[in-house]
């Protein structure tokens, strides 16, 4: 499983050499599932939809990832320019293209490589925030900072992940607002535009999920979004699932960071999906 948009990750470095996926998972005794999350919607967001069991090498796939690592770069840098020009400098290819590793290494991303938190990091560092998860909700709450990228269309992406042989699960449904403007599925309640992603062959749904962590605008704890979201669409998917959305927070100075498993499903329900 990758993080929204960054493509297939065929291999695995150690000592010295690379291991293909499969076979660095099967040598550790893990069981590989092969996914994907795309990030969907200009217009709405948190709308990721992830591909379980995707078929890496299905054509439709491999393109959707080369458009959004583009439209990524473009929006990325032009959000730099924003910024600067807002008060807040900073320079693309400095501070953003360049960077210092955990062990003190400097080392140089890709455009393609860079992801929005990358800039919240950035931001807080030069303290024009007071940690990378502030400086998101600075820029998610400004229309002048808020650059859109092109995302793909939810109802796409469901056709690539089905395409491809896997399947869409739709990822935290909480964090999307109660009420939406999306150019592709109208104004709509939160309600009526899931009802649209599972007309559009939706598969699961994450029922369970760090919301007391994260950006959740509502008032209902963890334990009261899971036994809302399984009441209401129980029999409407096929199967629902959880995860703790890690992004080893704790690095980055998180008061409250999320734990690898936090937030999960059991091993049975695990297999009782990819059985």
């Amino acid at each position: 499983m990758v993080d929204h948009d960054t493509g297939p990750v065929l291999t695995v470095e150690e000592g010295g050499s690379k291991l293909g996926i499969k076979e660095f998972a099967a040598s550790r005794g893990l069981e590989l599932v092969l996914g994907d999350e795309f990030s969907c919607d200009s217009q709405v967001d948190d709308v990721h939809i992830i591909g379980y069991e995707l078929d890496w090498d299905s054509p439709a796939f491999l393109k959707e990832v080369e458009r959004a690592k583009q439209s990524k770069a473009d929006a990325y840098r032009q959000l730099c320019e924003v910024l600067t020009e807002e008060g807040m400098p900073l320079d693309y290819g400095q501070d953003i293209l360049i960077y210092t590793d955990l062990q003190g290494i400097q080392r140089h991303r890709t455009p393609e490589e860079v992801q929005r938190k990358h800039i919240f990091e950035a931001m807080a560092r030069k303290g024009y925030a007071a940690s990378w998860s502030e400086a998101k909700l600075m820029v998610r709450d400004n229309p002048r900072l808020n650059v859109p990228r092109k995302k793909v269309s939810p109802l796409e992406a469901i056709n690539i992940i089905k395409g491809g042989g896997g399947l869409a699960v739709l990822a935290h449904p909480y964090l999307i607002d109660e009420q939406v403007d999306s150019e592709i599925l109208g104004r709509v309640t939160r309600l009526e535009y899931i009802d649209k992603l599972i007309e559009a062959g939706l598969d699961g749904m994450e029922s369970c999920y760090t919301y007391d962590k994260t950006t959740y605008k509502g008032t209902l704890s963890r334990q009261q979004v899971q036994q809302e979201v399984e009441s209401r669409y129980k029999g409407k998917v096929r199967f629902f699932t959880g995860g703790s959305d890690y992004h080893n927070d704790a690095k980055k100075g998180a008061a409250n960071p999320r734990l690898i498993g936090e937030a999960g499903i059991s091993y049975r329900q695990f297999k009782s999906i990819f059985a």
